[in-house]
């Protein structure tokens, strides 16, 4: 599967962005769908995953309550909305798809997933 990350920019500390992860290729729906982070020095961290057929998600603890993830298995798209943004939600967000059974959990550890979309920067300035 191929990822096309896009939606990422500048905004001020408060606002709100919605990201895109888009997929080529088939069987979508046979991928658990994740967002990670990594900021300049910092090691890359989730932010959100959604189960292969979006019934189970996860956040990252500093996102929790601010950010929701969703995805449209039709569409073959991962979306990532971030509202109340911070200065510390600066960073280039990556997406990432696993390729699981259908009850596997959510995996917050960015090796258990085999590919990766090219990142979109995210800055929020204050």
């Amino acid at each position: 599967v191929q990822l096309q990350a896009s939606g990422g920019g500048l905004v001020q500390a408060g606002g709100s962005l919605r990201l895109s992860c888009a997929a080529s290729g088939p069987s979508f729906n046979r991928y658990t769908m994740a967002w990670f982070r990594q900021a300049p020095g910092e090691e890359r961290e989730i932010v959100a995953g959604i189960s292969r057929s979006g019934g189970r998600m996860i956040y990252g603890d500093s996102v929790k309550g601010r950010f929701t993830i969703s995805r449209d298995n039709d569409k073959k798209t991962v979306y990532p909305q971030m509202n109340s943004l911070k200065p510390e939600d600066t960073a280039v967000y990556y997406c990432a798809a696993d390729h699981t059974i259908l009850s596997a959990p959510v995996s917050t550890t960015p090796a258990n997933y085999e590919y990766w979309g090219q990142g979109t920067q995210v800055t929020v300035s204050s």
